[in-house]
């Protein structure tokens, strides 16, 4: 399975992070290791946009509860997403918004 770009999908809908390409066996925040778990930065009724476009960072337990609990958190790193998205696939905030609903910059 591939997104609209051609960019392979895991078993589980998601592509490679565009966000965290580097380094994803750390947190995206703290780089801490460990216990990670795959946070999609544009989620509710964008998931599987969030996933298939690689709008995802790895997130230790402390700084996901972070990004659930206080909204700066979220609102920067939607900022940082949405911007990784249009850089990456040559979008711009109209191309964005049509897929994800609104704009975060």
């Amino acid at each position: 399975m591939t997104n609209e770009f051609g960019v392979k999908l895991d078993a589980n809908g998601y592509a490679p992070s565009i966000v965290q390409p580097f380094e994803t066996g750390v947190c995206f925040f703290c780089e801490a290791s460990g216990d990670l778990a795959r946070h999609e930065i544009f989620n509710a009724s964008n998931r599987n946009n969030s996933k298939a476009y690689g709008a995802w960072v790895s997130l230790c337990p402390r700084c996901h509860m972070k990004v659930h609990d206080f909204p700066e958190y979220s609102r920067d790193l939607k900022r940082v997403g949405q911007m990784r998205c249009m850089a990456e696939y040559d979008w711009s905030i109209d191309d964005f918004r049509e897929r994800f609903g609104k704009s975060w910059v």
